[in-house]
């Protein structure tokens, strides 16, 4: 977009991880450990995956919707009210 993502590499390395956490916890799942034991590291998925979601939040709202008010640039906008619809459905 012609613009800086300062959380980029943050976002990034927290995926690897997140990533990490899935496979782990997959594999627990496969080697029947308990499910309070799952739950409980899904929580911790599901909390890091909104750790990240607020970095991009962060990166789109100091970069791309604030450039798109700046020109007067609604499909950003309205994209932008859609990604959150849908996010926190």
């Amino acid at each position: 977009m012609g613009h800086l993502h300062p959380h980029r590499k943050q976002v990034v390395n927290r995926l690897a991880i997140i990533e990490g956490h899935v496979r782990s916890v997959k594999e627990m799942a496969s080697n029947d450990r308990e499910c309070s034991d799952l739950l409980v590291q899904l929580g911790a998925i599901r909390s890091a995956i909104d750790k990240c979601a607020k970095l991009i939040l962060k990166d789109h709202l100091e970069g791309c919707v604030q450039k798109a008010i700046s020109e007067g640039d609604e499909k950003v906008i309205r994209d932008f009210n859609r990604a959150i619809d849908t996010y926190l459905k």
